[in-house]
Parts: structure tokens; C-alpha cells; sequence
């Protein structure tokens, strides 16, 4: 996509204000302008959820399922950092050496490692085969065989919190009661189910505004089952999730909002500023410029045609999406599906 450089933008815009190309003086103005900038390049970031240089489409970004909380130092050391966190279903035990064959196997995506034939020194939920009871361990280690089996490598860590319940619960979140280890943490743990998916994730770009979430990748061939969701401050909760095993979404998003950082030699910048905002900003500072000297009537006629530049731009992408585009939805009787 076409750029400009920060300091073509701020060549235009104190031409238009009449310097010549520069502003005098000690560089206050320089500085006013430059704020003025990024005030103007946020709000056109902020007109559309779906700028091409901003939107990924159907990117797999990992579940959380479950959460723990409510956890402190014990009493020689503090584990409570490595225990409380989010996890995510890694899938079911198939080795059965370690865990339970087919239950569920959950690790802390915070701690440690996880390549395609393990995760190493992660803190791991699962239930253990020998005692039939749901336990949480750190330092723990799973491997993963070349056709994604699961084997807990029982043992291999730390266990600080181990089921207490006399019924044996399905899922560690059912569970009452758990014995700490209390040398390693201290507390009352609260594990909780989610179906979230966070903001942030290890590899991946960071995600500014949720667009659309998809069970399978979507705006490719086939059909994709769309979940409705809600977000919050830890990211999107996804509603009735189509099986409590899936481990994975594919999440359209647009980036986050990243300002112009430059502080200094604003004249000669080579900061790229994308070029389907360069005139808009441009005379939007203007106009701002002009409100600061009281001369409103230029402002209301120079804002004008900041508007016009974005609405030109907007228009594009109007056009190239049509009636069916990644910002709307499908709608049949069954459910809402990308098409």
C-alpha cells in the first residue's frame, strides 16, 4: 500500500499555514502541530473497523478455558505467579501414563514452553491416572507425538494444588475443595471455565477491535459457523461455543492504534504515514491551526475538505466490499454463517 513520509506531511501543512515550508521561533509550534497529528491520524483510524492496512482476516488465535485465581505466597516460597493465569485445552490424554485417557489436559500458556512435540516446564491441569483425582502442577512437562497425541508426563513438576472432593468432578472448574501445597502457595483457588479470547497472545499482533470471530477459517472456500460474543477488558468471551474441546477461533481484527512518535527534526522524518490519510490529516491540522489564530471561518471551510479526503478514502472501501463484505454478516434461519 502506498505510503508518505512524516516529513512531506509536515512540509504541507506549514506551507499551507504560510511559512514558507517551516514554522519559526523556538519550536512550540512545531511541537502543537505535531500533536495536532496524531490527534487527526487517530480519528481517521477510528472511522472505519475495516482499513486495509489495519484488518487481519481470520487469524487462529487460541481459547482460553480456564482461569485460576486467588492464590498467594507459600510458606517457604511464592508459586501463586505460575499457578494463577489463564489456560488453555492443549486436548485429551491419549497416553494414559500420566493422566486419565480422554480427559481433558490444560496448560498455562504464561509459563514455559510448548513447541509441536511438547510443552516444557508450563504449569499443566489434569487428572492424574494413579489417583484418579484433577491436579495442578508447575514445571511440568506434556509430549506430543507426531500425530498429536497427549502424554502427561505425570511427576516431572511441582504439585500445588491437588482435588480434595470425595465425588470426582468431570472438570477441574466443578471441583470444591483442593489441598495446597502449602510450602508453594496459599489462598482459597478459584478456577473458573471461560471461553475467551485475549487480546494479546505470544507471536501474534496485538488486537485493537474484535471484528468477527469464526469456528474454522473463514472468507476462504467453504462455509464457516460464526459465534456471537461480547468483550470486556481481558478480550472476547465467545457465546455458546460450538464444542467445549475446540481449543482454537479465527478471529477478524483490526490492529491497534499506534501514534507518530517523532519528537524531533520533524523536517526531515522519513516516519511513514499511510498515504490514504495523508491529505486528510493534512488539512484537518490545518483547520486545527487556524481555530488556535481564531479565524473560524477558514477552520469550517478547510474542514470541509479534511472531510472530503476521508470520505473519498471511506468510499473505497464502500465499493470494494459491495453488498458482501467482512464487516456484515449472513444471516440464515440456522445461523449466522460467512459466505
Amino acid at each position: 500500500m502506498q505510503t508518505r513520509t512524516y516529513k512531506d506531511l509536515f512540509r504541507l501543512i506549514t506551507s499551507m499555514i504560510g511559512t514558507g515550508g517551516e514554522l519559526p521561533g523556538s519550536g512550540t509550534e512545531d511541537t502543537q502541530v505535531a500533536d495536532f497529528i496524531n490527534r487527526r491520524f487517530q480519528q481517521a483510524f477510528d472511522t472505519s473497523p475495516v482499513w486495509p492496512r489495519y484488518f487481519v482476516n481470520s487469524e487462529a488465535r487460541d481459547i482460553i478455558s480456564l482461569n485460576i485465581s486467588g492464590l498467594g505466597a507459600g510458606s517457604s516460597s511464592d508459586k501463586s505467579g505460575e499457578t494463577n493465569g489463564n489456560y488453555i485445552l492443549l486436548g485429551q490424554e491419549g497416553g494414559g501414563t500420566g493422566a486419565v485417557v480422554g480427559t481433558n489436559v490444560y496448560y498455562n500458556p504464561a509459563q514455559g514452553t510448548k513447541t509441536s512435540s511438547q510443552v516444557n516446564s508450563s504449569t499443566i491441569i489434569y487428572k492424574r491416572v494413579s489417583t484418579n483425582r484433577w491436579e495442578v502442577e508447575e514445571g511440568a512437562d506434556i509430549n506430543i507425538s507426531a500425530s498429536g497425541q497427549i502424554s502427561v508426563d505425570a511427576g516431572t513438576g511441582g504439585a500445588v494444588l491437588v482435588e480434595a472432593d470425595a465425588g470426582k468432578k468431570d472438570n477441574p472448574s466443578e471441583v470444591v475443595t483442593w489441598t495446597l501445597t502449602a510450602a508453594l502457595v496459599s489462598g482459597t483457588p478459584l478456577v473458573v471455565d471461560e471461553q475467551l479470547i485475549p487480546y494479546a497472545q505470544t507471536g501474534k499482533t496485538t488486537i485493537g477491535d474484535f471484528n468477527r470471530i469464526h469456528r474454522k477459517r473463514a472468507f476462504l472456500n467453504n462455509s464457516a459457523v460464526e459465534y456471537e460474543f461480547f468483550v470486556d477488558l481481558n478480550g472476547a468471551n465467545i457465546l455458546n461455543i460450538a464444542s467445549t474441546t475446540d481449543n482454537e477461533a479465527f478471529v477478524s481484527y483490526k490492529k491497534q492504534f499506534t501514534p507518530f512518535t517523532v519528537t524531533t527534526d520533524f523536517y526531515n522524518s522519513t516516519v511513514e504515514v499511510p498515504g490514504e490519510f495523508f491529505n486528510y490529516i493534512a488539512h484537518a491540522v490545518y483547520a486545527d491551526f487556524l481555530r488556535v489564530q481564531n479565524r473560524q471561518e477558514q477552520a469550517i471551510a478547510e474542514e470541509q475538505v479534511a472531510q472530503t479526503y476521508l470520505a473519498l478514502e471511506l468510499e473505497k472501501i464502500d465499493i470494494r466490499s459491495n453488498n458482501n463484505t467482512i464487516n456484515k454478516r449472513f444471516s440464515t434461519y440456522v445461523n449466522r454463517q460467512s459466505r
